[in-house]
């Protein structure tokens, strides 16, 4: 990737509603190019889809939590199928295979307790694999921004100096 890739994924993270016009155009390249970037980056599956991020406030914002799931068991076979479990519930919005410390780490989203509780019982409670689970709930969102820094990736403009 060089640098207008660089920069038209940075664009697409904050805004990826743009037309392809006005990408172009707060990227500095051509209609054209920012178009054959574009799928370029889709096709490799740099670009892994394109979503509306909605506000919990304005939706009836419901109850998050950051739930850890260590099961007792940790063959291979037993992990893919918690794990496939796991991303198969709508509430469940990511899920992380972790290390050390539990298998998993879930962000579950719910319209309230009693969904949380409906969830808990079909997840955790009638898997007789899982050992331990430990919520905690989300009492004020301080930050929640899924843009990936690309800085750092960035090609170098000048010599490396004296």
């Amino acid at each position: 990737m060089d640098a207008t890739d660089l920069r038209l994924l940075e664009i697409l993270q904050e805004d990826a509603s743009l037309s392809n016009l006005e990408l172009a155009a707060r990227a500095h390249t051509s209609p054209a190019t920012a178009l054959r970037r574009v799928r370029r980056l889709v096709d490799e599956g740099v670009i892994e889809r394109r979503v509306a991020l909605l506000d919990p406030h304005r939706v009836g914002e419901g109850l998050t939590a950051v739930v850890e799931v260590t099961l007792d068991r940790q063959g291979a076979e037993h992990l893919q199928a918690f794990e496939q479990r796991a991303v198969a519930e709508t509430a469940v919005q990511q899920c992380w295979r972790v290390s050390p410390g539990p298998d998993f780490v879930l962000v579950v989203h719910s319209a309230g307790m009693a969904a949380y509780h409906a969830l808990v019982q079909r997840l955790f409670t009638q898997d007789a694999n899982v050992r331990n689970v430990k919520a905690y709930f989300s009492v004020k969102r301080a930050k929640f921004d899924p843009r990936l820094d690309l800085a750092a990736l960035r090609p170098s403009s000048g010599s490396p100096g004296p």
